[in-house]
């Protein structure tokens, strides 16, 4: 069996969802103090720190561009200007290249203001992570790229690297699995009891010949897996192929199959197979381009639900 890349449809009830998102906006902003008077102690708001934040990125910035970049209403932009330019904090003058812009520059008097404010809030992080052991900043850390990638543009950069799986790996794949298999599909635990079945096999063979297993990685972060095992002599089955939702469209899913398949030719073996379900619509135009055919189709009950298992071949 493997597992695979899942879609993304909303439930039908999101009130839950939104509850909990409301709920932590209202618990972090408290944490990190944004709703009190003077951001850090200072008398600039958290709209007016992010635009000297901004400004202290280069030595000039377009109106425009500036506008863009904090995403705030054009006249209020211009009040917070006015302000910042009648303490000193900046001058404005018309664009070189085009008379009609205006060019925004912080004074030696604005540098001090944002220097502060980049000092106060390094110290106040320090301060918020000194209490968490390495383990627990890690976490947060990684929770806090997790939102950013499912709320962010999705990123085109960084290397897809393959590797093999290591002590803590092999825990990572039985519960992703069984967590997004749930989220996605409803499949129940034995779903997860399945997929630390094979998991466990392939550990207790580990170093066996005509098996392997990779792990992808994104920016140093687990986002996809797959192994291959033997299932009869010169038959070697494709199994727990799973790409993260931070990997989706970035080809981690045809890496991860292309890799497994390489590796089964050079073992010996003559044919490849795999098992999955016709619910996994991604994962399958996977295999289609990879050069899988669909042979047997099967109704079955597991895993809580009605299902049509599937098993696709491939000729090495």
């Amino acid at each position: 069996m493997n597992s695979l890349i899942l879609a993304t449809n909303a439930p039908d009830d999101d009130r839950p969802h939104v509850a909990q998102v409301r709920a932590f906006n209202r618990f972090y902003t408290n944490v990190i103090g944004v709703l009190r008077d003077g951001l850090l102690q200072t008398p600039y708001s958290l709209t007016e720190a992010r635009v000297i934040f901004e400004l202290a990125q280069r030595d000039a910035t377009e109106v425009g561009h500036l506008r863009r970049k904090v995403d705030i209403d054009g006249g209020y932009l211009s009040r917070i200007l006015g302000r910042f330019e009648a303490d000193e904090l900046v001058t404005r003058e018309p664009s070189p290249s085009d008379g009609r812009r205006q060019v925004i520059r912080l004074t030696p008097q604005g540098m001090r203001a944002f220097a502060t404010l980049d000092r106060r809030s390094a110290d106040e992080i320090r301060a918020l992570l000194s209490h968490l052991t390495d383990e627990e900043q890690q976490r947060l850390v990684a929770a806090m790229r997790s939102i950013e990638g499912i709320l962010g543009e999705p990123s085109r950069s960084g290397t897809i690297v393959l590797r093999a799986p290591t002590s803590g790996d092999f825990g990572w794949v039985v519960h992703r699995h069984g967590l997004l298999y749930r989220q996605q599909y409803g499949w129940d635990e034995t779903f997860e009891a399945l997929v630390a079945r094979i998991v466990a096999d392939y550990v207790d063979r580990r170093g066996a010949r005509g098996e392997s297993a990779w792990i992808a990685e994104l920016n140093g972060e687990c986002v996809g897996c797959v192994f291959c095992t033997k299932r009869e002599e010169k038959v070697a089955q494709l199994r727990l192929l799973l790409v993260e939702p931070s990997g989706r469209g970035m080809g981690v899913g045809s890496r991860l199959v292309e890799e497994c398949v390489r590796f089964a030719r050079r073992a010996g073996y003559e044919r490849m197979m795999l098992w999955t379900n016709d619910v996994l619509v991604e994962a399958r135009r996977i295999y289609e381009r990879a050069g899988f055919e669909l042979g047997e189709s099967e109704e079955h009950n597991n895993f809580g639900h009605d299902l049509v298992g599937q098993n696709w071949w491939l000729t090495l």
